[in-house]
């Protein structure tokens, strides 16, 4: 695996800085202000800005712990777009630098997504679009065809959705924006409620959700008031991916900040969904695609010296019981066997870096 050069790992985080000032500076006017509140007992800030009729309207922004959040409450007035300048930025990381750009559609989707203010909401991007920014986030050459795509997958927490006390616009409105055949997915339950929207060409943009409770509750459309009237399916295994998510931009146009799943998590998760995945028909070429896209990131953690994150992550989702386990195994044991291998070593240089012990997923 070709490692991207260093000059382009720089570009790529000015490219980060400067396309968040801008993202920042189209959420947070210089004719708004920002107003902290306390809820239950934590303190968040929230952005009021004038409506044209005498009032305001407010829109989340975040807690007031997070020190990126309160340096750009003091800077706000000072932050500029470069559109021409970033824009040649991505042309060059993709061009020059061996990143990767996402299709049109998606990159389209996700910017639209984005300016409607799904990452401010704690919006996390997954699947396929997700990991498509892993080559510039790890520093690494991916191959294109771990990375074609014909969805976007969208997830946040429910709790999260339920207390921002704000929302995106609504998201047929966002998705029409882009293209006007996009239309929402009647839900296999029967429900009322749609996670799923789909254009003519059948492209599908769907929302997911964490489910910790009883799979009776699984088919079942997850009400999700910050997502602009989309409902969210709730899904096992969904809040270990998601949990401490990163920052990173999807280089499409003049670069998308968005926030994707920990790489080592991405991984992970990919080996208990592929054990998962019905064995015929469509479920089958999902579950090879998982399966590859888990052993591309073991070699590249492996590569970028990242074997103490995968096993810090591989040990928590393996303490959380044995549906996890059972998982976990079945999915190693898809891996090819060069890539069996080199998650097993990295398991184990991770472990002893991380000075813990580790079971492993495979028999003797």
């Amino acid at each position: 695996m070709k490692s991207i050069d260093l000059i382009y790992q720089t570009m790529l985080a000015e490219l980060g800085q400067r396309s968040l000032d801008a993202a920042w500076t189209a959420d947070f006017p210089p004719e708004g202000r920002f107003t902290p509140a306390n809820i239950k007992g934590r303190k968040y800030w929230y952005f009021d800005i004038p409506d044209g009729h005498g009032g305001t309207k407010r829109r989340y922004v975040g807690s007031a712990d997070d020190p990126d959040i309160a340096q750009r409450v003091a800077d706000h007035k000072r932050d500029k777009d470069d559109l021409r300048a970033r824009r040649r930025l991505v042309n060059t990381l993709t061009r020059e630098g061996g990143m990767i750009a996402p299709d049109a559609m998606s990159g389209d989707i996700v910017e639209a997504l984005a300016d409607g203010g799904l990452f401010r909401l704690r919006g996390v991007l997954i699947g396929t679009v997700a990991f498509q920014c892993y080559s510039g986030l790890l520093g690494v050459r991916l191959p294109i065809a771990a990375i074609l795509t014909g969805d976007a997958d969208i997830a946040q927490d429910y709790a999260i959705s339920r207390e921002v006390e704000d929302s995106l616009p609504p998201i047929v409105e966002l998705l029409q924006a882009v293209d006007a055949s996009f239309r929402p997915v009647p839900h296999r339950s029967g429900s009322a409620a749609s996670s799923a929207f789909q254009n003519a060409d059948g492209y599908r943009v769907e929302f997911l959700t964490s489910n910790r409770g009883s799979d009776d509750y699984i088919d079942q459309p997850a009400k999700m008031p910050a997502l602009g009237g989309a409902s969210a399916d709730p899904l096992r295994f969904l809040d270990f991916l998601i949990r401490e998510p990163v920052r990173t931009m999807l280089l499409h146009r003049s670069g998308v900040p968005v926030v994707v799943p920990d790489p080592s998590r991405y991984a992970i998760h990919k080996l208990i969904v592929a054990s998962r995945r019905q064995a015929d028909g469509q479920g089958s070429a999902k579950r090879e695609k998982d399966v590859r896209q888990a052993g591309l990131l073991f070699e590249a953690l492996q590569q970028t010296r990242r074997s103490a994150d995968l096993a810090l992550v591989y040990n928590e989702a393996w303490e959380r019981g044995p549906a996890w386990q059972e998982g976990i195994r079945t999915g190693a044991g898809m891996l090819p066997t060069q890539d069996a291998e080199r998650f097993k070593t990295v398991l184990i240089e991770g472990a002893k870096k991380n000075r813990e012990d580790i079971e492993l997923p495979f028999g003797e």
